[in-house]
Parts: C-alpha cells; sequence; structure tokens
C-alpha cells in the first residue's frame, strides 16, 4: 500500500428529519446564497424544510443551476455573490449543484483573471466562500469531497477541479428525498457511484486488502440495495443504504493507499460535452470499453471483482474477465441504463472529434498514464 494523508473535515448529518438542522450549522450573521437547479425542491417539500430552517438569516436565492452546471451560468451567481457580500454558500440539490456551487465558491474569491482557469489551467483554489449542502440525490459523493466538474457551453468542454477549500462544512442526507426522485434519476445515481468506487479499485494490486474490501463492500451494497430503490421508492432503509453508499463511494477513504484510473470519467465527459448524455450513462458505455483493452494490466483486480462481487470462479482466465465485463453491463441495463452508443445517437464523427481533442491537449490517462488518442478510440468502438 502506498503512503498517504487523508483528512476529511465535512460533518454529515444524516437521517429523516434532519434538514431541520439546516440553520444551526451555518455560522450566525451569514449572508446566504441558496442555489438550486431546476426547481424540484418546490415539489418535495426540502425548500420548505430549509426555508423554515433558516428563518434569521438573509437568503437571496440562485436557481436554475442545470445538470452537469454550465460555466456561463454560474458566472451570472458570482456576480450575484460580489454585488450582494453573500458570505455563505447554501446548496441545495443534487450533485450537479453542489458541483457549481463549489465553483462559485471559488471563482467569486479568484484573483488571478478568468476562473475558467481553475479548470482549464488547473489554477490553485487559494480562498474559496464556505459552503453547506443539503442533498436531494445520491450520486455523485460531491457532499463529502472537494471535486466538481463544470461544462463551458461556449467551447464545448467538461472539466474538473479539486481543492480543499471548497469542501462543504456540513452536508445535511436525508433519505426521505428519495421517495419523490424519478426511476432515471434513481438509475443514474447507482451507476455514478458504481463506477466511482470502480476507478479507485480497478487497476492493480498494491496489497490494500483493507480499501480493496470497503471498496467492495459499496459495491455489493449498491447491487443489492439499488433495485430495491427502483422497486419501491418509499423503502427507507434501502434509500437509507443507497445514500450512504454514494457517499462513501467518494469521500476519498477508499481511495488513500492505492492508484486511481479515472479514464473512464475523462472520455465520458467528452461524450456530455458534445452530447449532453447524462454523467452516468456516459460511465456505463466508457467502463466496459476500458476494461476490455485494458484487460491484461487490470487482470488480477478484474479477476477479483468477478469472483468477490459477481461470484465468478469458473472457466479460463479470458473467460472469467469475459464474463466479468459482461454481468457489469447486465447490471448497469438492468437498471434502465443503456450501454452503447447507438442508444444515444453517437456515431463515428463524436469518436474522431473526441480523439482529436485528447490528441491536441497531449496527455494520457488511466492510473498508468498509458491510454492516448489511438487507445480512446478502441474504447469508444467497442461501444458502437
Amino acid at each position: 500500500m502506498y503512503n498517504f494523508e487523508y483528512h476529511n473535515p465535512v460533518k454529515i448529518i444524516f437521517g429523516k428529519g434532519e434538514i431541520s438542522k439546516t440553520g444551526i450549522n451555518i455560522p450566525a450573521g451569514s449572508k446566504i446564497l441558496l442555489t438550486y437547479g431546476g426547481g424540484s425542491i418546490f415539489k418535495n417539500g426540502v425548500y420548505d424544510q430549509v426555508i423554515s430552517s433558516i428563518k434569521g438569516f438573509e437568503v437571496i436565492e440562485f436557481g436554475g443551476i442545470e445538470p452537469n452546471p454550465h460555466y456561463e451560468t454560474l458566472m451570472k451567481a458570482v456576480e450575484v455573490v460580489k454585488k450582494q457580500n453573500i458570505t455563505f454558500l447554501l446548496s441545495v440539490g443534487g450533485g450537479s449543484v453542489l458541483d457549481g456551487t463549489k465553483f462559485i465558491a471559488a471563482a467569486a474569491m479568484f484573483q488571478k483573471g478568468d476562473p475558467w482557469q481553475i479548470l482549464s489551467k488547473h489554477m490553485p483554489v487559494e480562498q474559496a466562500l464556505p459552503i453547506g449542502a443539503v442533498l436531494t440525490l445520491p450520486a455523485t459523493g460531491s457532499e463529502m469531497n472537494g471535486n466538481s466538474v463544470v461544462t463551458k457551453i461556449e467551447t464545448t468542454e467538461k472539466l474538473a477541479f479539486g481543492s480543499p477549500k471548497v469542501m462543504p462544512l456540513f452536508s445535511i442526507l436525508d433519505p426521505e428525498v428519495i421517495f419523490s426522485l424519478p426511476e432515471k434519476q434513481v438509475a443514474n445515481g447507482i451507476v455514478d457511484a458504481f463506477v466511482h468506487v470502480i476507478e479507485q479499485y480497478l487497476t492493480f494490486p498494491v496489497n490494500s486488502p483493507i480499501q480493496d474490501r470497503f471498496a467492495e463492500s459499496i459495491l455489493i451494497t449498491l447491487v443489492e440495495e439499488g433495485p430495491k430503490v427502483l422497486a419501491n421508492r418509499a423503502d427507507y432503509e434501502a434509500a437509507a443504504n443507497f445514500m450512504w453508499s454514494a457517499t462513501m463511494a467518494l469521500n476519498g477513504l477508499i481511495a488513500v493507499g492505492v492508484p486511481q484510473d479515472w479514464a473512464t470519467h475523462m472520455i465520458g465527459h467528452e461524450l456530455t460535452a458534445y452530447h449532453g448524455i447524462d454523467h452516468a450513462r456516459t460511465l456505463a458505455i466508457v467502463l466496459p470499453g476500458v476494461m476490455n483493452i485494458k484487460r491484461e494490466l487490470k487482470k488480477d483486480k478484474i479477476l477479483q471483482l468477478g469472483e468477490r462481487v459477481w461470484g465468478i470462479r469458473e472457466g479460463s482466465t479470458d473467460e472469467r474477465i469475459d464474463h466479468t465485463i459482461l454481468k457489469t453491463i447486465d447490471f448497469f441495463e438492468s437498471v434502465g441504463i443503456p450501454t452503447r452508443l447507438p442508444d444515444y445517437g453517437v456515431n463515428t464523427d463524436t469518436i474522431d472529434t473526441i480523439c482529436s481533442r485528447f490528441k491536441k491537449r497531449g496527455y494520457k490517462i488511466g492510473e498508468k498514464a498509458d491510454i492516448g488518442p489511438e487507445d480512446i478510440r478502441m474504447v469508444l468502438e467497442s461501444r458502437l
């Protein structure tokens, strides 16, 4: 296992009725910018619960943050922050709203020109406004990490940044918010969390049995509990287990001491940037291709995944790898997520464009930094 340092300062407030604790966790005297998305919080009662909890604070609202939040929209929020002298950001929504709020927090304090440089040039975040979160959709794990992904419509780019400066002070997770979610969002959340784990697990062995078994426990829980949530949205215990799995999938714990991949995410971001495909669905498309072309490098961990998560113990090495990839695809499709590019109207022109973009950027991806444009072509062509 590799050397590591781990520190996670996010306070998690978990359980039914806990949204009422929002206000007592915000610093007294704060002037709040309340951020949210398309308005679902008005239908499911979350907005009323939050507003009731933050009575006594001065609050300005900023809605309309998109799935895959747009840089252009977020910069409008930055203008509000500066004009209104906002001192605290409260994200009420899913991972996209929180990702967007993290960028707002950093961009509002950025002193070195265009804040897009935080993403495009990896400019360091030296300071940021404090953030609190009320989560309404388990998926991204953004509620317990310092990661954010933002889309710039003008240039069809979807890029990420990470900084401990934008980790929430607190995140409130009430599993009852899942009761009103549509099937598509639940399915996306299951797959998103599953692939987050895979990107930190499916690499090569470094003698880290604790990390491996942590990761496998999350995968197995998602496989067992995800379908229960889809079958009965009001199953509180299943909803709670699903919600906590999504948080644990990307709060940094299973990543320490082990190599990480993230190639599936990097390729998937381009499919979202060009075609607007839901993030989780891009992951379901790309992952099987990555597993296949990197079957030799990832052999030991693919076989371990097959045995410990899917129960695959018979056959030759190649047969077990093939079976493991197929079982992973079957799981994604069983929760309603198509896994091939034609299912989303994507053709070879998009593949050419994506490969050209990676070639222009000049970097390679994957745990060994050995996946370049031609490898990406093989991954995507295998999903036609």
